[in-house]
C-alpha cells in the first residue's frame, strides 16, 4: 500500500486584523511556526492524524495570544466557557464538549468522549464530572484569566456590544477576530482528522453554543473527502452546515477541495452574513484554507519541509 505525505494545518482564528509593523506579527508567526513544527515531528515519526491535531491544539490552547484555554475570552457574567470537537475520518467517531469551566484541555476533554464512545456532546456540568472522572486535568476558573482579556470584556461592556475576539486596542489593531483554534491533518495512512476549540464571544451571554463544538458546522473530517475545521461567526456556520458542506459538494457534485471549500465560504456564508473562514486538507494531502475577512491565522508543515504561516 502506498503511504500518503503527510500534511497538518492549523489556523488561529479569522478576522478583521488590521496590518502592523512586522514587530507586532513576529509573535503570532513565531508560535504558529513552533506548534507546526512540534506536529511535523509527530507525523514524520508516524504518528496519527489525531495524534498530530491533537498536539498541534494542546500548544494552541496554552498560548494567550488565541482565544482557547489559557487567554480566553470572558462571557458577560466575567466567566470562561470553553468548547471543542473532535473527528476521526477513517471511522467517523467523533467526540465533543462544550460549556466547561475547569478543565484545561478542552480539546483533549473532546477526545475523553470521543474514546470513551457512548455519546458525541457533552456539556456543563455533566461533561466536566466526565472529564474528571477520565482523569483529565481540572484548573481554577480564573486560570484562563488575562488581563488583555478582561480589558476587552470591559470595552465591549461599555459599548454594549458582543465582540468575536479583540477589540481596538489588542495587538495587531485587531478589531474583529474570531479566535477559535482549529487543526486538520492527513497522516502516512490516508487517515484525516480534524480538532477545533475555542472560548466563544467577548461579552456573549452564558449557555451560548457556537459551531465549534457541532459535529458537521465547525468540525468535520472523512476520509472519504476531508477533514475541515472552521472559524468565524459561529450562528452562520452552523445554519450553513459549513465543515460538512465542504465534504458534501466533493462526495456529491464532485468538486475539488478548493473549488468546494471556496464555494462554502463564498456562497453559503457570505450570502448569510457569515465572517470568517476554514480550514481543510483531503485524502491526496492538499490544502486549503479560504476566507472573506481582512485575515485568518494560519499555517502548514508537511514531514521535511520547513513550517509556512501567514495572516494576511
Amino acid at each position: 500500500m502506498t503511504e500518503s505525505r503527510p500534511v497538518l494545518v492549523i489556523h488561529g482564528g479569522a478576522g478583521t486584523i488590521a496590518r502592523a509593523d512586522p514587530a507586532a506579527e513576529a509573535p503570532y508567526h513565531d508560535a504558529l511556526a513552533a506548534i507546526l513544527a512540534a506536529g511535523e515531528r509527530c507525523l514524520a515519526e508516524g504518528g496519527s492524524a489525531l495524534a498530530a491535531v491533537g498536539l498541534a491544539v494542546d500548544l494552541l490552547e496554552e498560548c494567550p495570544l488565541f482565544n482557547a484555554g489559557h487567554g480566553a475570552v470572558f462571557t458577560s457574567a466575567g466567566t470562561h466557557e470553553l468548547d471543542a470537537a473532535i473527528m476521526d475520518g477513517a471511522t467517523l467517531r467523533a467526540g465533543a464538549v462544550a460549556g466547561l469551566t475547569r478543565v484545561r484541555r478542552p480539546g483533549r476533554a473532546a477526545r475523553a468522549v470521543m474514546d470513551e464512545g457512548t455519546h458525541v456532546l457533552l456539556a456543563g456540568a455533566g461533561a466536566e464530572d466526565f472529564c474528571r472522572r477520565h482523569g483529565l486535568e481540572m484548573v481554577a476558573p480564573d486560570f484562563f484569566s488575562t488581563e488583555e482579556r478582561r480589558r476587552q470584556l470591559a470595552a465591549a461592556q461599555a459599548e454594549g456590544r458582543v465582540s468575536l475576539d479583540h477589540d481596538g486596542s489588542a495587538p495587531l489593531g485587531e478589531r474583529h477576530k474570531f479566535g477559535t483554534v482549529g487543526a486538520v491533518a492527513l497522516d502516512r495512512h490516508g487517515h484525516l482528522a480534524a480538532l477545533t476549540s475555542t472560548g466563544g464571544m467577548t461579552n456573549k451571554r452564558p449557555g451560548r453554543i457556537g459551531d465549534s463544538p457541532l459535529i458537521g458546522a465547525g468540525t468535520y473530517a472523512d476520509d472519504r473527502t476531508a477533514a475541515v475545521s472552521c472559524t468565524g461567526t459561529g450562528e452562520v456556520f452552523i445554519r450553513a452546515a459549513a465543515a460538512h458542506d465542504v465534504c458534501a459538494r466533493m462526495a456529491y457534485a464532485g468538486l475539488d477541495l478548493a473549488t468546494a471549500a471556496e464555494a462554502v465560504v463564498r456562497d453559503a456564508l457570505t450570502p448569510l452574513g457569515g465572517e470568517g473562514g476554514l480550514i481543510a486538507v483531503d485524502v491526496r494531502g492538499r490544502v486549503a484554507m479560504p476566507f472573506n475577512t481582512a485575515g485568518m491565522y494560519r499555517g502548514l508543515v508537511r514531514p521535511g519541509d520547513a513550517p509556512m504561516t501567514a495572516i494576511f
